[in-house]
């Protein structure tokens, strides 16, 4: 591929960047975000590629022949989400640009539709009571437990997508979820006390456990990447302490009051 202008050499930083920033947002472990920024920047033309990746800082050094090189740091301020839908469609366009590069205005807009687009709703209402019906009845809640915990699982769903919206941290988000559906299942259960409380709330807080991000933690740190793995894990342990400290408070709460 023929060397690209400066504009152009700087446009396609700006890209892989963009590139990298969507997949540690979408939950992508460390090392397939480098290794998809070094391969798309190969693709382009360039001669050597310096990535530097952790959960909060992509850095990438950009060499074409006979040109100067270009540096370029970015924070990252992803929440950490696992998002399934967007990291498939950017491997996809990922694995098309490297097979035949696309223009760079082009990449830029299908980065940008990535980016914008999101999850049917309905498939992460419909997913999350699934799931939350199923662990009830796999860890021994009876169907009753099973279709409560369904129905707290689409109230979790909504209180997750409008969280998500403000700029509240993950840490507090955590902490005020948890909060909120121990007193909910609660209440719930004082009024109808056939239902099982502990069958209830173990088959909604699998839905909010950050398990993903803990084994990509861990695989992480045995690939060699340790400070990204360390990082993660830490902030994952945290977000799990949110969950278990929000829980613990309703619990309190529920006990005062019977």
């Amino acid at each position: 591929m023929d060397i690209p202008k400066s504009e152009d050499r700087g446009a396609l930083l700006a890209c892989l960047l963009e590139m990298g920033e969507l997949l540690l947002d979408c939950g992508a472990e460390v090392s397939r975000v480098e290794d998809t920024i070094r391969r798309l920047g190969r693709a382009y033309g360039a001669e050597r590629l310096d990535v530097f990746v952790i959960p909060s800082i992509i850095s990438i050094g950009l060499v074409f022949p006979g040109c100067e090189a270009l540096t370029e740091t970015r924070r990252i301020r992803s929440g950490g989400a696992t998002d399934f839908y967007r990291l498939e469609k950017l491997n996809a366009l990922s694995r098309g640009c490297c097979a035949e590069p696309l223009p760079l205005a082009e990449l830029r807009a299908r980065l940008d539709k990535v980016a914008s687009g999101k999850k049917p709703a309905a498939m992460v209402y419909g997913g999350n009571a699934a799931a939350a019906f199923g662990f009830t009845v796999f860890f021994g809640g009876t169907v009753w437990d099973a279709l409560a915990a369904a129905a707290f699982a689409l109230l979790i769903s909504f209180l997750q997508r409008r969280l998500g919206r403000t700029e509240l941290n993950p840490v507090a988000g955590n902490l005020v979820l948890s909060l909120l559906t121990g007193l909910g299942v609660g209440a719930l259960t004082l009024a109808l006390p056939a239902l099982h409380m502990d069958m209830i709330l173990i088959g909604d807080i699998m839905l909010m456990i950050p398990g993903l991000a803990m084994t990509n933690a861990v695989r992480n740190m045995l690939v060699g990447d340790t400070i990204s793995g360390v990082v993660r894990l830490a902030e994952s342990l945290i977000w799990a302490g949110a969950l278990a400290g929000g829980f613990m408070l309703s619990m309190l709460a529920l006990q005062l009051l019977r």
